[in-house]
């Protein structure tokens, strides 16, 4: 590790390595890591600190303790209704509110974001597992769309993240029962990337081979898919011609061009895309 760990509000920590990945721990072990006011805000406020710092590569989240996330605190979120309020505003002109933010912060990052899930990771905890690039789990994390338990709706970017990943059925029926499913039966839904007794191995395992891509292409390739999974192939082919002209105007795609020629890997500079 290559610096003291930042910590936001006493909620999140986010610590920065001279090989270019950081770790972000939810750190509210006490309450298995459930969601207050204070963790959203902390969590916004991570991923902006990250998107200015160009030499990070790579992203690893997870939870400290027993858990990856427990989901909402209720107790203490509706005990400040004002604080609610405030929360579900989507202030200038924003399309999140801080709910919804507090997951879509890690899909717009501008870097691979690599959850790493353990213990429970339910409701609010499983959009934010949803919102990285990639899931690594142990076989017994159990995870739920755990909002219907009490008679809401997943209302952090759920609605988006859960139909890129599986069946408008299967959707349907994990949010409107909130049963509980371990890791494996995650794997098999394609809900996480990778089920394993030592998750985070796997996911440093995976950052190390994203270590050796442009940080420009990887930035490209996430906004490509954000962009166009959903989209009219109009709209879609417009999208990948755009990002490609703006990398092949870019040092670090020549530098990955060289280095492929030569069969050498290559030594990019810092993130210039997004």
């Amino acid at each position: 590790m290559s610096d003291t760990p930042t910590t936001f509000r006493q909620r999140v920590t986010l610590q920065r390595t001279d090989t270019g990945i950081a770790y972000v721990h939810l750190a509210r072990p006490e309450k298995y890591n459930g969601l207050d006011l204070d963790m959203l805000y902390a969590l916004v406020e991570a991923a902006k600190s990250l998107r200015k710092d160009r030499s990070v590569r790579a992203v690893i989240l997870q939870g400290e303790g027993k858990a990856f996330c427990a989901g909402l605190d209720f107790a203490s979120v509706m005990s400040k209704p004002l604080g609610i309020l405030r929360a579900f505003v989507k202030w200038g002109g924003r399309s999140t509110n801080i709910f919804q933010q507090a997951c879509w912060a890690w899909r717009t990052l501008p870097v691979p974001v690599i959850a790493v899930t353990h213990g429970h990771c339910f409701g609010g905890g499983l959009q934010i597992a949803l919102a990285a690039d990639f899931r690594f789990t142990t076989p017994d994390c159990e995870f739920s769309v755990m909002e219907i338990k009490w008679g809401l709706i997943p209302d952090m970017t759920g609605s988006v993240t859960l139909r890129e990943l599986v069946p408008l059925d299967v959707a349907k029926a994990l949010a409107m029962t909130g049963r509980i499913i371990d890791g494996e039966e995650a794997l098999h839904l394609n809900l996480v990337t990778g089920v394993s007794d030592t998750p985070l191995a796997e996911a440093e395992a995976l950052a190390q081979e994203l270590l050796t891509r442009s940080p420009d292409a990887l930035a490209a390739t996430k906004q490509l898919f954000r962009d166009t999974w959903q989209a009219p192939e109009d709209v879609a082919f417009d999208v990948e011609s755009k990002l490609q002209f703006r990398l092949l105007r870019g040092k670090n795609q020549r530098r990955a061009m060289q280095a492929a020629r030569k069969k050498e890997p290559a030594r990019f500079l810092p993130r210039q895309f997004g």
